[in-house]
């Protein structure tokens, strides 16, 4: 879907009015056979590859990797929950397509969005591909702050088109409605729980946060899933700040061994593309089975009233998992 918020300017492109935005739609099919979803366009991914600074391997590798989702499939189901993913800083939001499908198939709806201008390649509604203009502000003093505050304008213009102006609209349960995303994605999270009551609960995936929390505290389920410098007391302390704010049904998880992409699908294509390992020391499919277990424990508990003893304490299936502030220190 493209969509247009008229109502206010985009905040990096100073020579247009209005801010244009691409949203994803993964979502439960009957179909299984007709044309792949595509990872990328041709161009998107000549463009990642070039900021990725990735050489030796054809610059369109990223539009021929294979998904698992039709191509405009016919929707199937009745009242979904929905889930909304952002992904971080920088990165397009296909970098967390293996997250998006399996919520799918789990029987989400999810809307990821390109928030454009803030990553390498955004394809607009007439075809042209917007690239990152907000790259070039973020030193600027305040730059996190500003960016969350829009990403959450964007979210909720999302909210109000989504069930209007999408074909599979009558999918959606709107009481049950959740985000999850990575790095400046997760921190967005936040942002958008503070700003717009709709947003039931939300996941920040190894994100500094910025948005402040009302001294009143926030109500609604949250939960922190980071790499080892997310512990208490580590190199980022928002999480520290946040996690007294946070007044209702909380945790804080930490996974031995990951790094800040663990949690997209970077891991999973450094073979593909001849990247060596610099993903931490957890492997790229333990990683992605990983986020996608904990990710949708949450979504079951607190979307489906699933509830969920996986997230109630240490598993044995799960070692690398810790629960902190109980079982993980300082590393």
């Amino acid at each position: 879907m493209h969509l247009t918020d008229t109502s206010r300017p985009d905040p990096w492109n100073l020579d247009v009015d209005a801010r244009e935005l691409k949203v994803t739609l993964w979502y439960p099919a009957k179909q299984r056979d007709g044309q792949r979803a595509p990872y990328m366009t041709p161009k998107e991914s000549e463009l990642a590859m070039r900021r990725y600074r990735i050489a030796g391997v054809p610059d369109d590798t990223l539009s021929k990797t294979r998904t698992n989702a039709i191509k405009d499939a016919e929707p199937t189901g009745r009242k979904l929950p929905l889930v909304v993913l952002s992904s971080g800083f920088t990165n397009p939001m296909s970098t967390l397509t293996s997250l998006a499908e399996d919520l799918a198939s789990r029987g989400y709806v999810v809307a990821g969005i390109d928030h454009t201008y803030e990553s390498y390649a955004t394809t607009l509604a007439d075809g042209r591909v917007a690239e990152c203009l907000a790259c070039d502000s973020d030193t600027d003093p305040g730059f996190g702050t500003g960016v969350v505050a829009g990403r959450a304008a964007d979210v909720s213009f999302v909210l109000d088109q989504l069930t209007t102006k999408w074909e599979g609209s009558d999918l959606i349960d709107r009481s049950r409605i959740a985000m999850v995303g990575q790095s400046m994605g997760g921190a967005s999270a936040m942002a958008s729980m503070v700003k717009d009551s709709r947003v039931r609960a939300g996941i920040d995936m190894d994100g500094t946060t910025y948005a402040r929390i009302p001294k009143s505290g926030l109500s609604r389920p949250f939960m922190f899933l980071g790499s080892p410098q997310h512990v208490p007391g580590g190199r980022d302390t928002s999480w520290d700040r946040d996690w007294k704010l946070l007044t209702g049904w909380k945790r804080w998880l930490v996974l031995t061994g990951a790094e800040h992409q663990s949690f997209t699908d970077g891991p999973l294509m450094a073979g593909a593309l001849g990247v060596k390992p610099a993903y931490g020391v957890l492997p790229a499919a333990r990683a992605a089975e990983l986020t996608r277990t904990y990710v949708a424990a949450f979504l079951d508990q607190h979307l489906r009233a699933k509830r969920q003893p996986l997230l109630d304490k240490p598993s044995s299936r799960y070692p690398e998992v810790k629960f902190c502030p109980a079982t993980c220190g300082q590393s």
